[in-house]
């Protein structure tokens, strides 16, 4: 089969090429899947350089997420040949074949297809456990959602405005920010370089959680416009600088700053992150939160897609279809 391998790091992604490989084998309690459709995330791409946390040893394939059909499941997993799945599985999906545990697999709601159904765990996910699990969201607060453009601050932005809060998006790029406000009833977009101001008038007094995939200067202006009591979410540093906050700034204001891995705080508490995985799951099935694909690519133009989220010109989620 095809798979989309690592062999060596770079910044240039010369180190990454479709090549062939054996099929993966299935073990009992485990299912083999065709893959239909794979989402991409911005971990991929760190992941080509070396500069995420998951560092798998060389080779491996890449994709952290996938919706597929089952080919060969055990009799009591409660799958069939023909189910429609989608599963986490934090590297490999971006290949024709992936081997998943039963367990973590759930079937794709009916009126969802495969594209949308890989865009939607791994940043719908990120986005609940950030705004709800740790963040307490409630209806009415005002949530300032950074990076709304990209995959994972757009699902936030949706996420949000379906429980019922008040979102203010920023961006670099007015022209994005005008493509997602075509979509979501967003009550403020503002510029990525200038928006404390402006935030702490829109909800008098300042944001009840902030959504940070950026980091730097944005994280810095964010600690100047967040409520007294507020939680501020650190999810990512897509800016490149990860920033250091002035603890007398948290003190004063009575903020608290809280970091967010979504499959970590699934995998020490396994209730819990199936509990936010229902969750998302259910809201997708009632057509009440939606990914809004930017393109889909032939596995074989994977370059593109890459490209794309390395120079940032997607607004939504890039998925890949072997």
């Amino acid at each position: 089969m095809r798979a989309l391998v690592v062999r060596a790091l770079s910044d240039d992604l010369s180190g990454v090429g479709l090549v062939e490989v054996p099929a993966p084998r299935r073990y009992p309690g485990q299912l083999l899947v065709r893959v239909r459709a794979a989402a991409l995330n911005h971990p991929d791409l760190l992941m080509t350089r070396g500069t995420y946390q998951l560092q798998p040893p060389l080779p491996f394939a890449l994709g952290m997420e996938m919706a597929g059909q089952v080919l060969e499941a055990d009799p009591d997993s409660g799958f069939a040949r023909g189910d429609r799945v989608v599963a986490g599985t934090r590297t490999g999906s971006f290949a024709d074949l992936v081997v998943v545990d039963a367990s973590a697999a759930r079937r794709l709601p009916d009126g969802i297809d495969w594209a949308r159904g890989a865009a939607i765990g791994v940043a719908y996910l990120t986005a609940h456990v950030a705004l709800v699990a740790l963040g307490g969201l409630k209806p009415r607060d005002w949530v300032l959602v950074h990076g709304a453009t990209g995959g994972v601050g757009l699902a936030a932005a949706d996420l949000a405005q379906a429980l019922g809060a008040r979102v203010i998006a920023t961006s670099r790029s007015p022209l994005k920010l005008g493509i997602v406000a075509s979509d979501l009833p967003l009550h403020g977009r503002l510029p990525a370089d200038d928006f404390r101001g402006a935030v702490t008038t829109l909800t008098n007094g300042g944001a009840d959680l902030v959504f940070d995939p950026v980091g730097g200067d944005v994280f810095d202006q964010s600690t100047r416009c967040i409520a007294h009591g507020g939680r501020l979410l650190v999810v990512g540093f897509a800016s490149g600088r990860i920033a250091s906050l002035p603890t007398n700034v948290a003190l004063i204001k009575g903020f608290s700053v809280i970091g967010v891995r979504a499959g970590e705080h699934g995998r020490r508490n396994p209730a819990a992150g199936r509990a936010a995985a229902d969750a998302v799951w259910d809201l997708a099935a009632r057509g009440l939160i939606r990914p809004r694909l930017h393109a889909i690519h032939p596995l074989d133009d994977w370059r593109q897609a890459f490209d794309d989220m390395a120079a940032a010109r997607h607004v939504g989620k890039l998925v890949l279809e072997p």
